[in-house]
Parts: structure tokens; C-alpha cells; sequence
């Protein structure tokens, strides 16, 4: 069997892993998350009922017997320990951490916590254990400055431009240093704006469909002079559950691996909003505004590496996935 953690597991990419990894009998999965309040807990909660997890007289429940969920966060090191220990996971997918660009200006300590000091715990009980593949979530924002595109995984990294790039960059390097002192098999994964069902409220789309459903106006920064590639979450968790069995069963000389998870294909923001507009039914009213701090000007992932090792690249086009997204967020949010 294999038993996998997931740490993040009522968060977006979480989430949607998880549903996808229970479709295989020979999953067992435990779903750790501390389901912090960075955004409406209501919708954590609410995926976690759509993976058959409740919540009910101070106890949480699963109604799928290859699932459990554990209501935790990564800062007590023995306790994480103990539960990779008696569940015996020898495979980790680690998606939690405080994600936002533009949080990480307002409450840097949370990035500190989270990203840097929960993620070393993590390195450590998993060198303990009989780990397989350790996978975690690492960003498109490590590429910070880089002005060369499309990015590639041998780009630079060394400027990272806001608090959370840096986080994720630093993430990189010490899970490098953990498999080439411990032999773990580990994949670092450069997620590109990952959208969709689910999704969360922070991120652009979800948030521009908030206020367009409510007739507000939404900021466009940089007067829209900006372009995102936009990967649609399906996507994403293929790519992890076929690396996660790529790597796992592959003989590797180099224990630590990068990959670029992105549609390669950026899209310019004002058609974006305008794909959104379509897939909503209603017109934004705009607000041109300057660049933020800690924003880039464009993305765009070169994801052939990933191609030529799965066989598989991101493919959902974007107004498809818009679509997809707009749907789900009506239904809801019944709007």
C-alpha cells in the first residue's frame, strides 16, 4: 500500500489531490491541515465534506475508509513524528504553507513560521522515516527579477522580489541539502497561478468575481500591462500523481528534482478579465492602478522538462477552465 501524507489537505491544490489520490484503492491517505483562518474557513470546511470529512461534537470523522484527517499544523516536531511513525507514510506530498504575495508584506512572521520553520520540521521527521518520495510545492515566484522567458528550471533564482518568493526559494535549497545528506527522493514543484473549482479567495480570479458578481469595481494594476500563466488545477494534480509514481519507482541518481508546473501560455490580463466577464455573464467596472510592490510583470513556464519526463504537460485551455471555475462559483455561492 502506499500511505501518503498530504499536508495542506483542505486547501485548494490540496484538496483536489486528495480526491484524485482516493480514486486508487491502493492509497491510503492521511489529510493533515490546521485550517488557519487566512481565508473563509467555511470553504475549507466545506472540501473537506466533499472528501467525506466532518466535523461533528469536537471530533473529526471520515466516511471513506482509506482516508483520515488529522487537525494539525507542522510546528510540533514529535507529534509529527509520532504520526509518520504509526501511520507508516512512506510518501509526503507537502502543500501547506502561507501562501500570497502580497500578505507576505503585511505579516512577514506567519511566512517565518510557516514556511520556514514548519517546512525544516518537516525535513526532519521525514529523514527519520522511510520516506519513498518526498513532493513539495514550491512557485513561480522564486524566479522574482528574471526578465528571460520562458523560465526554465536552470534560470536564476537568487533575487526572489517579496517576502513569499523568498520563503519558497529557501524551501528549495534546504530540501536540496536534506536529499543529498539523507538520500530522500524529493521533487520541488514551480507552481504557475493555479486556478479553478475550489479555488482560493485571495488569488485574482476569485476575488475579480466576487466584486463583478456584486457590481463593485476591481483594481487593475499596472494599467492591465500584465500577463499570468494561467494552469488549471486538474492539471496540477495529474502532474503530481504522475510524479509522484515516476519518482518513486525510478531508480534516481540525483535524489532532488525541479519542475515546472505551468500551460505555457500567458495570457495578458485584460483578456483575462475579459474571458472571466464572459464565463460570469457580467461586465467588471475597472480601476487602473499602479504596479504593487512585490509583483512581477509577467510569467511564463517552460515546462519541457516535465514533458519529457511524464509524458504528460498542462493542457486545459483557459476559457475552458474559466468556465469550469465561473460555474461552481455560481452554484456556490448562488449568485
Amino acid at each position: 500500500m502506499n500511505n501518503i501524507l498530504v499536508t495542506g489537505a483542505a486547501g485548494f491544490i490540496g484538496f483536489h489531490l486528495v480526491s484524485l489520490l482516493l480514486s486508487d484503492s491502493r492509497n491510503n491517505i492521511v489529510a493533515l491541515d490546521n485550517i488557519n483562518d487566512y481565508y473563509d474557513i467555511s470553504l475549507k470546511h466545506s472540501r473537506l465534506q466533499q472528501l467525506g470529512i466532518k466535523y461533528e461534537h469536537n471530533v473529526w470523522t471520515s466516511s471513506v475508509s482509506n482516508l483520515k484527517f488529522i487537525h494539525s499544523d507542522l510546528s510540533e516536531k514529535d507529534k509529527l513524528a509520532n504520526l509518520m511513525r504509526e501511520n507508516k507514510i512512506n510518501y509526503v506530498v507537502h502543500l501547506a504553507a502561507q501562501a500570497g504575495v502580497r500578505y507576505s508584506l503585511e505579516n512577514p512572521d506567519s511566512y517565518v513560521q510557516s514556511n520556514l520553520v514548519e517546512f525544516v520540521n518537516l525535513c526532519e521527521c521525514i529523514k527519520e522515516a522511510d520516506i519513498k518520495h518526498f513532493i513539495f510545492a514550491s512557485s513561480s515566484s522564486v524566479y522574482g527579477v528574471n526578465n528571460t522567458v520562458p523560465y526554465k528550471e536552470t534560470d536564476d533564482t537568487s533575487k526572489p522580489i517579496s517576502l513569499y518568493g523568498a520563503s519558497k526559494k529557501a524551501n528549495e535549497v534546504i530540501a536540496h541539502s536534506y536529499a543529498q545528506l539523507y538520500g530522500v527522493t524529493t521533487t520541488a514543484l514551480r507552481f504557475f497561478t493555479v486556478y479553478g473549482e475550489w479555488g482560493r479567495p485571495d488569488m485574482a480570479y476569485f476575488s475579480f468575481s466576487n466584486l463583478i458578481t456584486k457590481g463593485m469595481p476591481i483594481n487593475i494594476f499596472n494599467n492591465g500591462k500584465l500577463s499570468r500563466d494561467f494552469t488549471y488545477i486538474s492539471d496540477i494534480v495529474k502532474s503530481i500523481k504522475l510524479l509522484l509514481q515516476k519518482r518513486s519507482v525510478a531508480e534516481e541518481r540525483n535524489p532532488f528534482e525541479v519542475f515546472n508546473i505551468g500551460n505555457s501560455s500567458p495570457v495578458q490580463l485584460m483578456d483575462f478579465i475579459a474571458t472571466l466577464e464572459d464565463a460570469l455573464g457580467q461586465k467588471a467596472e475597472k480601476i487602473y492602478k499602479e504596479m504593487q510592490d512585490g509583483d512581477v510583470y509577467n510569467t511564463y513556464a517552460d515546462t519541457t522538462k516535465l514533458q519529457d519526463y511524464i509524458g504528460f504537460t498542462p493542457e486545459v485551455p483557459l476559457k475552458e477552465g474559466i468556465k469550469n471555475f465561473a460555474e461552481w462559483y455560481q452554484n456556490y455561492y448562488g449568485v
